[in-house]
């Protein structure tokens, strides 16, 4: 993707480097500053985005094309119902994980021609962040975590360098997980699939299937977590914030 392409689909960008205290632990993201609405503007829908002058933001299918995507917060199915992306509407994610990305479909590709990755989510404004988490409110912290990512902290999704994926056929049709997207039970755990196989609520077939596209991903070192068996990090937290800029809000050009 060239970057001379006029506009950003994004505003308000903060670049955003990850300080720490004496004990490791990343401060805390002011509240009030991260949902500070931002100013009305006219939608202007370009391929690339640039952060910072360094960081990119492209197609999660730029570099392969046998990728799909359904962005779920563009529509109303997903775990709040409602569409949480006014102006979003396609992946995005930095530029070297696409990359790695494209990698996965190249590895699928040769296992089976008829399967694709279809991918959920990637780019996840911070604000929106904070609209999930406060939805989910009546849930205690320690679980909350486990599904929402604390904004506070930042979640890996608020730079670009997580996905949320399945695979699907060439209609498009997800393969069997045994669990939906955001689905909160605890059978989409991979952590706890040993438990749901053994009590035969998970088939050996959807844990295959679960398998298949952990063995996709971790070929390009994505790492899987125990909670959700359709996300995976590019790289752990700290590295994330170290090499990117946070997105702060769905962002439309000039």
């Amino acid at each position: 993707m060239k970057n001379s392409v006029v506009g950003l689909i994004f505003l308000s960008l903060l670049v955003f480097q990850a300080c720490e205290n004496a004990s490791g632990e990343t401060k805390a993201i002011s509240e009030k500053d991260a949902v500070r609405p931002p100013k009305k503007k006219a939608v202007v829908p370009i391929p690339s985005m640039l952060i910072n002058g360094k960081d990119t933001l492209v197609r999660v299918d730029s570099f392969n094309k046998k990728v799909f995507w359904d962005l779920k917060y563009a529509s109303t199915d997903n775990f709040m119902h409602r569409v949480l992306y006014d102006t979003l509407k396609t992946v995005y994610l930095q530029r070297d994980v696409a990359q790695r990305i494209a990698k996965c479909q190249e590895l699928l590709t040769s296992i089976d021609s008829n399967l694709h990755l279809l991918v959920y989510d990637g780019v996840r404004p911070l604000a929106v962040q904070w609209e999930m988490w406060r939805a989910l409110d009546t849930i205690p912290v320690a679980q909350r975590v486990k599904f929402v990512s604390n904004p506070r902290n930042g979640s890996v999704h608020n730079y670009g360098a997580a996905v949320d994926l399945t695979i699907c056929g060439a209609n498009r049709k997800p393969l069997d997980m045994g669990a939906g997207y955001d689905d909160s039970r605890q059978i989409a755990y991979p952590s706890l699939e040993a438990q749901f196989l053994a009590s035969g609520e998970l088939t050996k077939k959807q844990l295959a299937n679960r398998q298949l596209l952990r063995k996709i991903m971790r070929s390009q070192r994505f790492i899987n977590i125990p909670s959700e068996w359709w996300h995976f990090n590019a790289f752990p937290r700290a590295v994330v914030k170290s090499r990117y800029g946070v997105v702060e809000f769905e962002l439309v050009a000039n």
